[in-house]
């Protein structure tokens, strides 16, 4: 299951968990034009190799594995895949 970011990154947009991510999973970056647009980051349900790096490296404990997401977040786990829908 791929991790979700949720609602704690609203107040944050740290990015650390951009740079710990290993295969570019994680959007929009502080560099990216988009950036400024989001109220958070979203983690891409299908580039996720779910290797949990990305959690740790939160500094506001906004991610969490799929299967995880507490039930008072479980929005976020929609509003992270629509972020990506191709």
């Amino acid at each position: 299951m791929p991790y979700v970011i949720t609602s704690p990154c609203e107040s944050s947009r740290d990015g650390s968990c951009v740079d710990a991510c290993p295969v570019d999973a994680i959007h929009p970056s502080e560099d990216e034009a988009e950036f400024g647009s989001h109220p958070q980051l979203y983690i891409d349900p299908l580039t996720c190799i779910e290797c949990g790096a990305c959690a740790p490296a939160c500094p506001v404990n906004a991610i969490f594995a799929h299967q995880e997401v507490p039930a008072s977040m479980q929005s976020y786990i929609e509003i992270n895949a629509a972020h990506y829908q191709r």
